[in-house]
């Protein structure tokens, strides 16, 4: 989630709320004026997505009413407050209540821009956080994230619902780039171990002798738990688990074992491996921890087979991206959506995520930069032909025509009359391709 991050500027003199706004305005910030403490609190809820400067000295409710107030709303919210000479010590007395910072009058216009900037990006930080909280606990969320309406995109979802609720280990196998981490979290969501606790741990990322100490073995003189014990009633994501020693996969067993009858003991295990299916994993893991942790499984397909998904996902990466960085997004051809399909893509999702920011950053440059960078991204070389090359024409113009229509939709806000008049399109022929290509209207209003 991208907020929109802003400056809210609280006093009852309206001389100072113009000349802060004026500057803060001219500094790059985005602005809301308030005369009063009273009207800003009916605005400013707890995930207000910016900072608060405020006077100290106000009628009915003075500033330091106003923080005490906002700081039962949300202690995080970043409130810099404006003070006269006499009012220092009641600054201090702020600052302990909670205040971000304070200025005392008459102050530098660029201290409070520079202070306001430091502010926001706490601000940022924190509401980011959060709001990543609150996707890793919401499987509605999380399934919205999976972006795609071909038929392994339809099941993939459905197999996650259907594996949140069934509550048994899983076992996540796909190529690099696919999703992987991102499937196991809407799995944690979606089931009845949503709000618990969800810890990833990548087996890879560790020398061998680590691997047991950190999973399962309290540190000396430390108050850390082991991840075995922080993630109790929760569920465990193991990366990489076939590079875990068997030693430790003994242990594992055995905790299972112990475990899995025992509802209020019980640790979900969400294994991952970056094998294309589980032949050959179980070579690598003991027989018998493999068929614990694969009582249910689950392949993700690779980019390639997931046919016109990819003009849906590279749409939606570059809109996302042209959102952060505030620039226009570059529109796609049919030689380019003709590229983009034929692509092998042996980085997945991930390659097509990077290759939309490049896409968006080059665009500023020049306008033909997105065939460039395509060109150069996709080296016909990489093509499968048994996979792309076999698909039919016809495939690759409905693709386009999808993504041409769905593009023209969200530019224009949904409006028929500018859509047809854009791609020269009669309304009944418009009509009748949105009802083919499942487009509604009231998905771009």
């Amino acid at each position: 989630m991208r907020h929109k991050l802003k400056v809210a500027i609280v006093d009852d003199e309206k001389d100072v709320r113009e000349s802060i706004s004026q500057w803060l305005t001219l500094s790059g910030f985005e602005t809301q004026e308030f005369q009063s403490a009273e009207k800003a609190l009916k605005v400013i809820n707890n995930d207000y997505p910016g900072v608060i400067i405020s006077d100290i000295k106000m009628p009915d409710m003075n500033g330091l009413e106003f923080l005490k107030k906002l700081m039962i709303k949300d202690s995080t919210i970043p409130v810099i407050l404006i003070t006269g000479h006499g009012d220092v010590s009641m600054a201090v007395e702020a600052m302990h209540i909670g205040a971000y910072d304070f200025l005392e009058k008459p102050f530098d216009p660029k201290k409070i821009a520079e202070l306001s900037k430091r502010a926001l990006i706490n601000r940022k930080l924190v509401l980011d956080n959060r709001s990543l909280r609150r996707e890793l606990s919401d499987g509605t969320v999380l399934l919205k994230k999976l972006v795609g309406s071909s038929r392994e995109m339809v099941k993939l979802r459905e197999d996650i619902l259907d594996f949140g609720r069934a509550d048994g280990h899983v076992f996540i196998t796909g190529e690099i780039g696919t999703g992987k981490s991102l499937i196991a979290q809407a799995i944690h969501a979606c089931g009845v171990r949503q709000g618990r606790e969800f810890i990833s741990f990548d087996c890879a990322a560790y020398p061998p002798n680590e691997i047991g100490n950190k999973l399962f073995n309290r540190p000396i003189d430390q108050n850390t738990k082991p991840i075995f014990e922080q993630v109790s009633k929760g569920t465990l994501c193991l990366e990489g688990v076939e590079h875990m020693p068997k030693e430790c996969q003994n242990k594992l067993l055995a905790l299972i074992r112990s475990r899995d009858y025992s509802p209020e003991r019980y640790v979900r295990i969400i294994s991952i491996s970056e094998g294309k299916n589980l032949k050959g994993i179980d070579n690598e893991i003991l027989p018998s921890l493999f068929y614990r942790l694969s009582s249910l499984n689950l392949e993700l397909p690779p980019l390639r087979k997931r046919g016109n998904d990819i003009l849906e996902l590279f749409n939606h990466f570059l809109d996302l991206y042209s959102d952060e960085y505030g620039y226009n997004s570059p529109e796609i051809n049919a030689i380019e959506a003709a590229q983009l399909l034929q692509a092998s893509w042996p980085g997945n999702v991930r390659q097509l995520i990077n290759l939309a920011e490049k896409a968006v950053l080059q665009h500023k440059k020049q306008s033909d930069s997105l065939s460039k960078l395509l060109s150069k991204e996709i080296n016909a070389s990489e093509q499968i032909e048994t996979e792309i090359q076999g698909r039919p024409l016809k495939e690759h113009v409905e693709a386009f025509e999808k993504m041409l229509i769905d593009h023209t939709m969200r530019r224009m806000r949904g409006s028929i009359t500018a859509v047809m008049k854009e791609l020269g399109l009669p309304r009944r022929t418009l009509n009748e391709k949105m009802a083919k290509y499942q487009l509604s209207r009231s998905n771009y209003l």
